[in-house]
């Protein structure tokens, strides 16, 4: 696993990879806005970021610039989520997922056409 990121880290990297470069009062002005966090707090989440090789920091103005994409996190955070509750068995994820609601119907079409997409790329 490349960097692991805290909820608190998530969310100041959420806000980067919505947003493109931001300062970090710009970043600070939007969580504090979307979830009530101080100027403080997100500067050190920030600080915390930058310390793990997340955010390359800019002058001017304590510019923020994401180093890692989202989709990384997201790959590195599937990947232990398998293992740790499902044996590193993505069917036994699936069969946990679609077990727990009730599907519509373009659910299980959206479904089958990322199967069948899959099917096509190991031909």
């Amino acid at each position: 696993m490349a960097i692991k990121l805290f909820d608190s880290e998530l969310k100041v990297m959420d806000v980067l990879w919505k947003e493109g470069d931001m300062t970090a009062k710009q970043i600070s002005d939007i969580l504090k806005a979307e979830i009530g966090w101080n100027m403080n707090t997100t500067y050190t989440v920030i600080k915390k970021c930058i310390a793990k090789g997340a955010i390359l920091r800019r002058e001017p103005n304590f510019l923020c610039h994401a180093l890692i994409p989202k989709e990384a996190v997201q790959e590195d955070e599937t990947n232990e989520l398998i293992g740790k509750f499902y044996d590193g068995s993505i069917d036994k994820l699936f069969a946990a997922l679609l077990g727990r609601k009730k599907l519509s119907v373009e659910q299980i079409a959206k479904l089958k056409q990322i199967v069948g997409d899959l099917d096509e790329v190991d031909k």
